[in-house]
C-alpha cells in the first residue's frame, strides 16, 4: 500500500464541537416532561418556596452525576457510553442486557412515543386520513433516519438547528409567563416548617426532567479538543437546562401563580393564552412538535452508537459494528434502530397504550442499570487504577455516593410507580426475552 493511500475509518473519530454536543444533549432532555410535570411539582411541593427547593436540588444532583460521568467518559472514551463502563467493571455478559434493552425499547420505544407525539399535533394541522398521526410518525422516523445516515455532520448540524428552535420556544414561555399577570386571589402559599411528606415524589419527578443528560458519553469518542472536553460538554449542559428550567418555572408562577400552576393541566397553552390569546395557544402545538423532533433526531444519533458497541462485542449483532467512516455514521446500526422503531410505531397504529405501557414501565431497567453504572464508578477506579484520568471528581467518594443514592432511590421509585400499575411484569418480559437473545449470542461466541 502506498503511504498515501488514504486508510479507511472504521472507528468514530472526533468531528463534533463542543457546541454541536451540548446541542445534542439539551435536545435530547428537553422535551415533553418540561410542559407536563411542573403542576405535580408544585403540588407534591406544597409551596413555591419548596417548589423552588426541589428544581435546584434536582439539578445539583444533575450536576453530580454529570461530574460522575465526566470522569468516567474522559478515562474511557467510547461510542458504547453506558454500555462501555458497565462492560470494564462487570464483563460483557451483564453490560449485554443494558445494550438489549435499550435496542429493543428504552431508545426505540421513546422515538416511536416521541414520532407519534409529532404525529398527533401535525394532523391538527394537516390530517391523511384515519392514521394520520401513524404516517406522520413514520414519515418522521423515516426522514430523521435518512437525515443521520447521509452523516454526522449533516445530523449534528439539523441537531443545532432543531434544539435552538426548541429553546427559542421555551424562550417565548417564559415571555409570556412574565407579559401575564396572575389572577389576583392567587396569593402564594407559605411555606410548611417542616419537609412536605411529597418532597422526595417531587425530586424525582423534576430528575425526570432532566433526564438524558448521561447520553453525552455515547458521543464522548466524537467531541474534538481531547479527552477532557466532555467534561466541559456535561457541566455546559447541566447548568444550561437548569437556567432554562428555573427561568421557565418562575415565568410559570408569575403568570398562572402558585395554586394556578397547580391547578393548570397543560401550562404551556394556559400561559401562552393568558399572555397572547387563543393564538398563543396554538403555537404551544408547534413548540411541542419541534420539541418532540429534536428529541428524536439527538436520541437516534446516540442510540445508533449504543447498537454499534453491542455489535463490536458480541459475533451474533456484529452486522451492527459496521462504521461508514467518510460519513462517521453506524450504518447498519442505524438501520436496525430504525426497523424497531417503526415496529413500534405501526403496532402503536393499533395499540397506542400498549407501545406506551412497554417504555414507560421498563424504567425499572433502565434506573437498575444506571445504578450498577454508579456503583461502577468505583469499580473502575478500583481495577484501572493507573488509566489516565483527565478529570476526577472533586470531593471523592461523597459526590460518587450522592450519584448512586440518587439513582437507587430513583430505581425504587420506579418499581413502586410500576407495581402500583400492576405492571412490574413488563420489566420482567423484556429482559426475559433478553436472557433468550443472551443465550443465542453466548452460542455464537462459542
Amino acid at each position: 500500500m502506498s503511504p498515501d493511500t488514504p486508510v479507511a475509518v472504521t472507528a468514530p473519530t472526533p468531528q463534533l464541537s463542543k457546541f454541536d454536543a451540548v446541542m445534542i444533549i439539551v435536545g435530547i432532555v428537553i422535551g415533553g416532561g418540561i410542559f407536563a410535570l411542573p403542576p405535580a411539582i408544585a403540588g407534591f411541593s406544597g409551596s413555591f418556596e419548596w417548589m423552588l427547593a426541589a428544581w435546584v436540588g434536582g439539578a445539583l444532583l444533575s450536576l453530580v452525576g454529570a461530574l460522575c460521568y465526566a470522569e468516567m467518559a474522559s478515562a474511557f472514551p467510547h461510542a458504547g457510553g453506558d454500555y462501555h463502563f458497565l462492560r470494564r467493571a462487570y464483563g460483557r455478559d451483564l453490560s449485554f442486557f443494558f445494550g438489549w434493552a435499550r435496542v429493543t425499547v428504552i431508545l426505540t420505544g421513546s422515538i416511536a412515543l416521541l414520532s407519534y407525539v409529532c404525529g398527533d399535533y401535525l394532523t391538527r394541522v394537516v390530517s391523511l386520513g384515519p392514521y394520520s398521526s401513524a404516517i406522520y410518525a413514520v414519515l418522521v422516523v423515516v426522514v430523521l433516519t435518512a437525515i443521520n445516515l447521509v452523516g454526522l455532520r449533516e445530523s449534528s448540524r439539523a441537531q443545532n438547528i432543531l434544539t435552538i428552535v426548541e429553546v427559542g420556544g421555551l424562550v417565548l414561555v417564559v415571555i409570556a409567563g412574565f407579559v401575564a399577570q396572575a389572577p389576583a386571589a392567587a396569593a402564594p402559599a407559605a411555606a410548611p416548617s417542616g419537609m412536605p411528606a411529597m418532597f422526595g415524589l417531587a425530586l424525582v419527578f423534576v430528575l425526570f426532567t432532566f433526564g438524558g443528560w448521561n447520553e453525552a458519553a455515547y458521543i464522548s469518542a466524537e467531541v474534538r479538543g481531547g479527552q477532557r472536553a466532555i467534561v466541559t460538554v456535561l457541566v455546559v449542559s447541566i447548568c444550561a437546562l437548569a437556567a432554562i428550567y428555573l427561568l421557565v418555572v418562575f415565568a410559570l408562577v408569575h403568570g398562572l401563580g402558585f395554586d394556578g400552576l397547580k391547578a393548570s393541566k397543560a401550562v404551556g397553552a394556559d400561559v401562552m393564552k393568558a399572555a397572547f390569546g387563543p393564538a398563543g395557544e396554538k403555537v404551544i402545538g408547534a413548540m411541542v412538535a419541534v420539541a418532540a423532533l429534536t428529541s428524536i433526531n439527538a436520541t437516534m444519533l446516540v442510540g445508533a452508537r449504543n447498537n454499534y458497541a453491542l455489535g463490536r462485542e458480541w459475533p451474533l449483532l456484529a452486522f451492527m459494528s459496521r462504521w461508514q467512516g467518510e460519513r462517521n455514521v453506524p450504518v447498519m446500526a442505524l438501520l436496525v434502530q430504525a426497523a424497531i422503531a417503526l415496529a413500534l410505531v405501526l403496532i402503536a397504529a393499533f395499540e397506542q397504550g400498549g407501545v406506551r405501557t412497554l417504555v414507560e414501565f421498563t424504567a425499572p431497567v433502565f434506573w437498575f442499570f444506571l445504578t450498577l453504572v454508579g456503583i461502577g464508578f468505583f469499580v473502575l477506579r478500583q481495577r484501572f487504577p493507573q488509566a489516565p484520568r483527565p478529570f476526577k471528581v472533586p470531593l471523592y467518594p461523597l459526590l460518587p455516593l450522592a450519584f448512586v443514592v440518587t439513582c437507587g432511590y430513583l430505581f425504587y421509585s420506579s418499581v413502586t410507580y410500576a407495581q402500583s400499575k400492576n405492571a412490574i411484569q413488563v420489566s420482567f418480559w423484556v429482559m426475559g426475552v433478553g436472557v433468550i437473545a443472551w443465550i443465542a449470542a453466548r452460542l455464537k461466541k462459542s
